[in-house]
């Protein structure tokens, strides 16, 4: 897990290298054990087409790689101002496989001429490994990263489609003057970039904040990503909330010839996988659904404990997380995992970590939001080594700006409790396993998907699921919220970014179908919003997150379970708005082939167990322990939220949450994620 940047001229013989420090250097939480950097004259886009590069690190890492000149060096510096070069990589490294200097970046084949800056762990890289060593390759370290170099000189750039991990790496190969950018199926790990307009310049990094160090990229807030926002509390298109800058899709790449030039060459990613729920030709028995799904959970959380440093797990006191814990657990027990990190408790190898809240001055549904207790009880039954911490309101405030900083933007859910997740589980591992994608995968939220039981034609089935996923502002209120921007983005329909997230029918649907769209809506939008809030925050402590549901064979069938294993009541599905939590009807429906195959290894309360995110108890804290953070973030006049805002019509909104007349708290919290945001980026 690492952190990568850097740059590529589309037209010109050069790009600005200075940046290529800086750019790194600002994501150094997500690589503290190693740097490395790549200045590379390519030739295609110059009168003599001889190519050559340099290979660097720097001064604080000379010791872990000390065959490397360094990039501080006079002599350095001079041989580099003294030629042109149209490609760069940078290369922030945390060390999880082969941790020894074999595995620095960016790293290249035998012969120099393939060249990767990699982020990311491919748990099936061994078996890849063993095949591609049967074809005759030869390997100089343990590292996934080689595995990818060999099999792209294989089987070209189609070998993405074998990896079954989590990844976002920049490759070039200048035998062919071909550069790539290459995201994983599902987006667990994110990858941005930007055009430089004046000088044709491909900016690409692992996180934003490293592209704004490119000063020649005119930061600007995107007006239309803030309504996106604002209206699904999430961005659904590949905007950002930063002008221009763009993230790569999931399961999408980006090839760029370097003998073609700008305008002809196209930024256009290329898509080469995506999600496909569809209810199978030939049904099964449940018994060997069951069976199948107990196989491939345990297969997919095996194949994620592969590290050469501490793994630990999150325990929220739920099944998905439960689940993987038990099994986890008992895995690095029985084959002696525990002992190969020296681990002073032997007996609980597995450590996992839980986050609760201080509920004493909280009312209601929320009084069920602290799951410590049920943590504390798998924990002893699975015999792990338990971490927990407890949340007040003020930690909100405490932690608002680090928290908004490493975000760079607002995404979806209430997510500061995952950030102090991560900064406790970053005091003992390296590695973490999380449960995200259990839900989106198993139909975990029965309330959303009654609007898509009965309906007429595929338009009202979009109609009535837009008209939920309106999260934060209604339409009727739009104009008047955004009046001062309204004439720049009036020409945005939220309904339409919200229509071409689906893939449009060919024939009239059954309910069933008609699920399995709103599975598949979720998965493209939802998880993808929660997998890059999870790598930012967890990152931002230098720590990997995996998540073994997203494991390729566990995800490839669970998209053919027929939709009534996963629900069991498809006429009454029950009926609830996630906005007013505390109505909220709590269900135990949802994820009931899942439910059924966990049974065997986590106790029955908790399979049986109602469904509950992670959330904080804001609802009463905004009205209560942090009201008066609220009103000074907030109702301040000078807010910078107000540059785009509406007052009035803002402060309207909140005042409805403080008088208790509707509960606002998501749209309170975007706010203050905005203000807080915009303190940092847009000031």
């Amino acid at each position: 897990m690492c952190g990568i940047v850097g740059a590529v001229s589309l037209n010109s013989p050069s790009v600005d290298i200075n940046y290529a420090k800086p750019m790194a250097d600002k994501i150094a939480h997500r690589g503290p054990d190693d740097a490395g950097y790549l200045f590379f004259h390519t030739g295609a886009r110059h009168t003599n087409r001889v190519s050559f590069f340099h290979n660097l690190t720097d001064y604080r890492f000379k010791d872990v790689e000390d065959m490397l000149p360094v990039i501080e060096s006079d002599s350095v510096q001079s041989e580099l101002n003294s030629h042109d070069y149209d490609l760069y990589m940078g290369h922030r490294r945390l060390s999880i496989l082969d941790i020894s200097r074999a595995g620095h970046q960016p790293m290249s084949d035998l012969s120099k001429n393939i060249w990767i800056a990699y982020n990311g762990e491919i748990y099936n890289f061994k078996e890849l490994r063993a095949e591609l060593e049967e074809l005759g390759h030869i390997f100089k370290s343990n590292t996934d990263t080689e595995v990818i170099i060999y099999a792209y000189i294989e089987w070209g750039i189609e070998c993405i489609k074998r990896f079954n991990g989590m990844f976002a790496f920049s490759l070039y190969d200048n035998f062919k003057k071909k550069f790539y950018l290459v995201r994983d199926r599902y987006g667990i790990k994110p990858l941005y970039y930007t055009l430089i307009p004046h000088t044709h310049t491909l900016i690409f990094a692992s996180e934003i904040k490293s592209i704004l160090e490119y000063k020649e990229y005119k930061n600007e807030i995107d007006k239309e990503a803030l309504l996106e926002y604002f209206t699904f509390q999430n961005i659904f298109t590949n905007r950002t909330l930063h002008k221009d800058i763009k993230i790569l899709e999931a399961g999408c790449y980006i090839e760029i010839d370097l003998f073609s030039s700008y305008p002809h060459l196209k930024l256009i990613p290329k898509q080469y996988w995506d999600f496909d729920f569809s209810e199978p030709l030939k049904v099964k028995d449940e018994r060997e659904y069951i069976e199948e799904l107990d196989r491939l959970f345990n297969q997919a959380v095996k194949r994620q404990l592969v590290s050469d440093v501490p793994v630990g797990s999150y325990l929220s006191g739920g099944m998905d997380s439960g689940s993987i814990t038990a099994i986890a657990s008992r895995s690095m027990s029985l084959s002696g995992q525990c002992e190969s990190y020296s681990h002073p408790h032997n007996s609980n190898c597995l450590q996992t970590f839980t986050v609760g809240f201080d509920l004493s001055s909280v009312s209601g549904m929320e009084l069920t939001f602290d799951e410590r207790a049920k943590a504390e009880y798998m924990s002893y039954k699975f015999k792990t080594e338990h971490y927990e911490m407890v949340l007040k309101s003020g930690d909100m405030e405490r932690c608002m700006r680090d928290f908004s900083y490493h975000l760079e933007e607002p995404r979806v859910g209430q997510s500061y409790p995952n950030y102090y997740a991560a900064k406790l589980a970053s005091k003992f591992v390296k590695v973490v396993l999380s449960g995200a994608g259990g839900d989106e995968l198993f139909a975990g939220y029965p309330w959303r998907y009654y609007r898509a039981t009965n309906n007429k034609d595929f338009d009202e089935y979009i109609d009535k699921y837009y008209l939920f996923w309106q999260r934060l502002i209604d339409n009727r209120d739009i104009k008047r919220v955004f009046s001062p921007i309204i004439d720049e983005v009036k020409h945005v329909w939220t309904r339409d970014i919200f229509a071409n997230v689906f893939k449009t029918p060919s024939s009239l649907q059954t309910p069933e179908e008609y699920i399995n769209h709103s599975l598949y809506f979720e998965a493209k939008t939802f998880l993808h919003g929660l997998l890059v809030v999870e790598d930012k925050l967890s990152m931002a402590h230098s720590i990997e997150t995996r998540v073994p549901f997203l494991d390729n064979d566990l995800v490839d069938f669970a998209q053919k379970v027929p939709v009534n294993m996963k629900l069991q009541n498809l006429k009454e599905v029950i009926k609830m708005d996630e906005n007013e939590i505390s109505k909220m009807q709590k269900t135990n429906d949802g994820k009931t082939l899942l439910r059924k195959a966990m049974s065997r290894y986590i106790p029955k309360d908790i399979h049986r167990a109602v469904k509950q995110g992670f959330s904080s108890p804001d609802n009463s804290w905004f009205k209560g322990d942090s009201i008066e953070f609220v009103k000074n973030k907030l109702l301040n006049d000078n807010a910078n939220i107000y540059k785009y805002m509406d007052r009035e019509a803002v402060q309207k909104l909140i005042y409805e949450h403080l008088n208790g007349e509707k509960n606002r708290r998501l749209f309170i919290w975007s706010l203050l994620n905005f203000e807080e945001w915009s303190n940092i980026y847009d000031s």
